[in-house]
């Protein structure tokens, strides 16, 4: 892992593009069931235009009625996407199991930084972070 970690270094353009015309199966981390939460208005958002979300939190048994599953490494199949809704200091583990289950990128929601996303950048995924998935979508269209 490099010394040096720029989050402008993980908001290009191209990665953004890339993700949202690329990712089609998107498993959330930390989804919520609570309407209130940014998780789900962006994740109902994403429904709506098609993609198909998969709920990652141990404490919710579905959401939009979709099974939710405790971790990365138990959902069934590949994961285009691993959408971050949790706290900085609880992404490192997040990217190992990104990289593991063989995602092809990695999102970390407005607000979530942690210089670990390089690793995950040098296992060969596409890293965004400190975006939201819903406001670069519409943006981009």
């Amino acid at each position: 892992m490099t010394d040096h970690f720029s989050v402008a270094d993980f908001q290009r353009e191209a990665d953004l593009a890339w993700i949202l015309e690329n990712c089609r199966r998107i498993a959330v981390v930390g989804l919520s069931s609570k309407p209130d939460r940014a998780s789900h208005g962006v994740s109902r958002f994403m429904l709506e235009w098609g993609y198909d979300i998969i709920p990652v939190n141990p404490m919710e048994v579905a959401v939009f009625g979709r099974p939710s599953y405790p971790d990365l490494a138990s959902i069934p199949g590949e994961v285009d996407l691993v959408n971050v809704f949790r706290r900085s200091e609880d992404v490192p583990p997040i990217v190992e199991a990104a990289i593991d289950k063989g995602a092809k990128a990695l999102w970390l929601q407005l607000g979530v930084v942690h210089p670990s996303v390089q690793r995950a950048r040098e296992a060969g995924l596409r890293v965004v972070v400190d975006r939201c998935l819903m406001i670069e979508r519409q943006r981009l269209g």
